[in-house]
This record gives structure tokens, sequence and C-alpha cells, in this order.
């Protein structure tokens, strides 16, 4: 004999766990049921993901595809992708690509938005180059047609500016698809209106929380009442939950920040709100222009009593020719 005696440090398995839990029929019965809502649950879409987006407006997109036939709730077996996929590609003209992926109860949607382009006739039409916009012609390269227009020109929108023809000698006039780059000024203007006397909203630095939780479309408020504070604003952070990675319950768990807010009237000199208005007027148009040559600034004011307006506009350099099918 060795004389050692053997001795069970911990028990481990579903037999144990079982028998430690036979006399809590309660806790077993939550248990079994809480498994199954997990099952049943798994059997549809409770997230929709929207990946690769830019320009386009995840809400926008989430239009489409619940108009499609994916939406929150549904169940994945009944889910026909390819006909989802098919209807976005066709409902929106600014999506090149969607794929849509679904991995566990989160369906992944992801996009390849399509670049703009120009209006572009096909190759084997007739076609002149014309004016897209009102402009004073800068510079015009044309690699076939007939140029019709010259520097310093004044065109108006929807004037010829290449002629889709060419006239010969000896061959007489032959129509081709014009093709070229006309470059000419133009101008973009924003106008933008302050009120001399502007009411501020400044935070205190005080603040509170609080929580509400959506069960579908079934929200329960985690708190009574309504704020302490007078003057608020509030953001709100929903978050879905999560049991897995990829795997999502239909419940909506919302996080609201109030801040408290301080809100006075304050009367600016007239410096003050030219500049203001300069500013915002500067960065629409910047986000109207984007890359193009800017060529000069123009700023106009007009003050009234209570109000200063300001005008800013912009000469830009831009090829304002696009392509038009000739139609005999």
């Amino acid at each position: 004999t060795t004389k050692c005696r053997v001795r069970i440090e911990k028990k481990r398995g579903i037999p144990f766990f079982l028998h430690r839990y036979k006399k809590r029929k309660f806790f077993v019965v939550c248990l079994i049921i809480v498994i199954l809502a997990i099952i049943l649950a798994s059997n549809f879409v409770w997230n929709i993901e929207i990946t690769g987006n830019q320009s386009v407006k995840a809400e926008e997109i989430m239009v489409s595809i619940n108009k499609s036939g994916l939406e929150i709730g549904k169940w994945k077996k009944n889910l026909d992708l390819k006909k989802v996929i098919n209807d976005i590609r066709l409902d929106r003209a600014d999506i090149a690509w969607v794929g849509i992926e679904i991995k566990g109860t989160n369906a992944i949607v992801k996009i390849v938005e399509a670049d703009e382009k120009p209006n572009i006739v096909d190759e084997t039409k007739y076609c002149n180059i014309v004016a897209q916009k009102d402009g004073i012609i800068e510079k015009v390269d044309a690699n076939n047609g007939t140029i019709l227009v010259q520097p310093g020109e004044v065109v108006k929108r929807g004037s010829i500016l290449v002629g889709g023809w060419i006239e010969g000698k000896y061959t007489g006039t032959r129509y081709v698809h014009a093709n070229g780059e006309v470059k000419a000024k133009v101008w973009y203007t924003k106008k933008i209106k302050k009120n001399k006397k502007q009411k501020i909203r400044e935070k205190t630095g005080r603040e509170e929380k609080k929580y509400s939780v959506a069960i579908q479309n079934f929200k329960i408020n985690l708190y009574k009442g309504l704020s302490k504070f007078e003057n608020y604003d509030t953001i709100g952070t929903s978050k879905k939950v999560q049991i897995f990675s990829n795997f999502y319950i239909p419940v909506e768990i919302t996080e609201y920040h109030n801040y408290e807010v301080k809100e006075e009237v304050v009367e600016y000199e007239i410096e003050e709100i030219k500049q203001q208005a300069k500013e915002e007027a500067e960065e629409e148009l910047a986000k109207e222009i984007g890359e193009k040559q800017i060529l000069d600034k123009n700023y106009f004011f007009h003050e009234e009593a209570e109000f200063v307006e300001a005008e800013v506009t912009y000469e830009v350099l831009e090829n304002i020719g696009t392509e038009e099918e000739i139609v005999f």
C-alpha cells in the first residue's frame, strides 16, 4: 500500500450541475425558458448593420432595405437576399454594388457607392457639346467636331459649344460624335442673414443620465418624471443588446445625457455679425464647389436695423460642357 489519501477538490460537468440545482426547480425552469428563447430568437434578424457608405445617408439606405423586405424581426428563412440586392440597385443610382451577409441575428449590408458621372452619349451616336450652365468662355479644346465659341464669349445654358459636325470642302457636312473640353468662368452665390441680437445656449457643466429599454416597439422608461433642469440639451445613445458576437436580441438600451444650459441674448457688433455671416456662406460654397479652381471672391453686405445679410460670390473656372445627342 502507498498509504495515500484521495480527495476530490472540485466536481465539474452536467451531472454535478443538475444535482446541485435539483431542488431549485424555479431556477431550472427559468434557465430552460431562457435557452429556448435564445434558440427561437436566433431564427430572426434583430440588427441591420450598414457599412461602406460615405456620401449616401444610412437612413436612406435603410428605407430601401426595409422596402425590399429586409427589416428588424424578419424570419431569416423567409429572406430573399438576391431580391433585396436587386431591388436596392434598381432603386438607387448612387449605389454601384450591394452585398448582404447574415451572421447570427445580424444582417451586414455592404455598400459600394457609385461615382457621379456626367451625361455621356454612346460613342456610336452623333452629339454636340452644350453648356450646362451660364458662363464666360476661357478655353476650348476639341478633339472632334466644330468649335462654335471663342474665349471671352458669354454663353447661356444649353448653348452649343462644339458642334457635332465637320464641314469638308469636298465632302460637305459630315456628322460626328463631338469630343472636347470647354473651360469657362462661372459664378456661385450664397446669401446668409444673421440677426444682431442672438439667443445663445451655454452648458453649465451639470448633467444627468436617464435610461430606457425598448423591446421592439414597446418602450419602458427607467426613470420617473422630467429632468430636474429647466433648460437642457439631450443626447441619446442607443445600443442593441448582444449576447455573443453578431448575436443580437430584440432589446435596445438607450442612455440619455441631459446637459443643463443657460440662455442669454447677446447683441453683437456689426463687424462680428458680418464675419459670422461671411464664414457661414463660405462654408456652404466650399461644399458646393469642392476642388474646382476659384479665380476670385466678392463680398457684399446689406445692413438693416435688426440684421445683416452677407452675399458671397465665387468666380470659378470649370468645364461646363456636356454631351447632348443630335436628334434628326
